[in-house]
């Protein structure tokens, strides 16, 4: 008998505190995500990363975030942080974004003329594609969401879904787009970089019975 059930993965971004990660990880976040873009009130250096990353055991996937970095700048960070997969969330092009030896995600900012065929077709190699709402000046963390019926593709394509997920909105997000995964940032917030406990309990408790009506239907 064939079996489609998949289970919903949960990357939680933005963290800036090594309390906040080792609490993502005892809830059963995934992934997660750290920000090295100056511009962003979620920002952490090198330093900075590395306390977070002390309270990351394995078999967490660790997340490093960059936007319109230049290759010196990442192959730095990633000599200096352990980073298990890459995130490009500027106008990087694929050459840039495979070479540097890690697994990719490519994020799509998903304005009106965005074309998802044509975005994995452009990134081949990204192991994702990670749908973010537009906005013309902010790159991720906005807290604003976009259409879920734009995310929605054919099966064997793998989507994260981003962009105002909240603990209140995510189990209607899933029952519509149905992605591979979810990727909450502001959502779970109670300041800029600071994750709220309960927020971040409610967020995956919903993923939790999302999954658990899938897999008993």
């Amino acid at each position: 008998m064939a079996y489609h059930w998949q289970r919903t993965r949960v990357k939680i971004c933005g963290l800036t505190r090594p309390g906040d990660a080792e609490l993502a990880v005892a809830l059963g976040a995934d992934a997660i995500g750290l920000v090295f873009y100056a511009a962003s009130p979620r920002a952490v250096d090198v330093e900075g990363a590395r306390s977070i990353l002390a309270r990351v055991p394995p078999f967490v996937t660790v997340v490093g975030l960059f936007v319109n970095a230049a290759a010196s700048e990442v192959a730095h960070t990633m000599s200096q942080v352990r980073i298990d997969v890459l995130q490009f969330h500027g106008d990087e092009t694929p050459d840039f974004c495979a070479g540097f030896g890690r697994p990719y995600i490519k994020a799509v900012r998903m304005a009106p003329e965005v074309e998802l065929d044509a975005e994995f077709s452009r990134f081949p190699d990204a192991r994702a594609l990670l749908l973010d709402a537009y906005q013309a000046d902010a790159r991720g963390g906005t807290g604003h969401a976009f259409d879920w019926h734009r995310a929605v593709v054919a099966p064997g394509r793998r989507v994260i879904l981003a962009g105002g997920l909240t603990p209140a909105n995510v189990g209607a997000a899933l029952e519509l787009a149905r992605p591979y995964a979810v990727d909450v940032s502001s959502g779970v917030e109670r300041a800029k970089g600071v994750k709220d406990p309960a927020k971040t309990a409610q967020f995956l408790t919903e993923v939790y019975d999302f999954d658990h009506r899938q897999r008993s239907r």
